[in-house]
């Protein structure tokens, strides 16, 4: 339980449902359960914006999507949970590029994982490939296994 809800907050809060369905998800995959989880999580458009520096929180990440800042490939989306696929573009609106919570954040220079690519002074980026469980790194040690565990004995 407490690996679970660790893995709910470093994703911003997931609510209980949005984890069970991901979880089904994955587990419908020949893949293993716990890799292809990350992966639909690490895939979220609220994620990717917040790891390529667009955001300098995962809640400033939601905010930005939820308030239609955020362009894929052109089009506005403002679905936190919108699966980003390979090759998707990912761009902050034209008329949000000044905007000061986008602009500090990007001065930040966080490191961009290396399966997304961003061009800082464009405000966008891409995702170059789906990410390995290895690619992905949290802020402290989570046991997804045990989380996947966890989720099928209470599904």
């Amino acid at each position: 339980l407490m690996e679970k809800q660790k893995l709910k907050a470093v994703y911003g809060m997931l609510s209980e449902k949005q984890l069970r369905r991901y979880y089904q998800e994955a587990f419908r995959v020949k893949e293993p359960t716990a890799h292809h989880l990350l992966r639909l999580l690490e895939c979220r458009l609220d994620v990717i914006v917040y790891k390529l520096g667009f955001a300098s929180t995962i809640f400033g990440a939601h905010q930005l999507v939820a308030h239609g800042h955020i362009h894929v490939n052109g089009k506005k989306v403002d679905r936190r949970s919108f699966q980003v696929q390979p090759g998707m573009i990912i761009s902050v609106r034209e008329k949000s590029k000044n905007m000061k919570a986008v602009k500090q954040s990007l001065e930040l220079n966080r490191t961009v994982p290396e399966y997304l690519s961003c061009d800082t002074a464009k405000m966008s980026g891409q995702l170059m490939a789906l990410p390995d469980a290895e690619q992905i790194s949290f802020p402290l040690e989570i046991n997804v296994p045990v989380v996947c565990e966890f989720l099928a004995h209470t599904t």
